[in-house]
């Protein structure tokens, strides 16, 4: 898990082939003009999803994890405190995890909390489980889905 501002999002385009377009995208869209709902940058490789949601309580918050795509969640409006636990340490999966929607929840509680606030990211691997959008009033996000291999 990382997390940082995009000014230095440079820093981890090494880390996977599709971050610098990745952050090239944060850096250059008009993130909040883009209508909610998911919109491909690079086919299945590179996709956006633009949400804006009421934020909820920590409580009701479930632990999630990916195997397909690394999750780049950068807050645009709003304070969105992202539960995370590193997915080895998860024991109490919810349900199996479903292919077809990448995704698996978890009744774990988070191990940590991170306040991301405006202009911040959070870059969640396979092996983080994160629980996102805690916080009070409206939380406006986009997520890039960057596929793993």
């Amino acid at each position: 898990m990382i997390f940082d501002t995009l000014a230095n999002a440079a820093r981890y385009a090494a880390l996977h082939p599709l971050f610098p377009r990745a952050f090239e995208f944060l850096r250059t869209a008009d993130l909040k003009a883009l209508a909610p709902g998911r919109h491909p940058i690079d086919g299945e490789n590179l996709i956006v999803i633009a949400e804006m949601a009421a934020g909820r309580r920590r409580d009701d918050a479930k632990l999630e994890c990916h195997r397909q795509y690394i999750d780049i969640q950068l807050v645009l409006d709003g304070t969105d405190e992202m539960g995370w636990k590193p997915l080895c340490d998860c024991v109490d999966p919810l349900a199996e995890y479903r292919a077809e929607k990448d995704i698996q929840f978890f009744r774990d509680a988070p191990a940590s909390w991170i306040a991301t606030p405006p202009g911040a990211f959070c870059i969640f691997f396979p092996e983080d489980a994160h629980a996102p959008l805690v916080g009070t009033g409206e939380i406006r996000k986009v997520i890039l889905k960057v596929a793993v291999g």
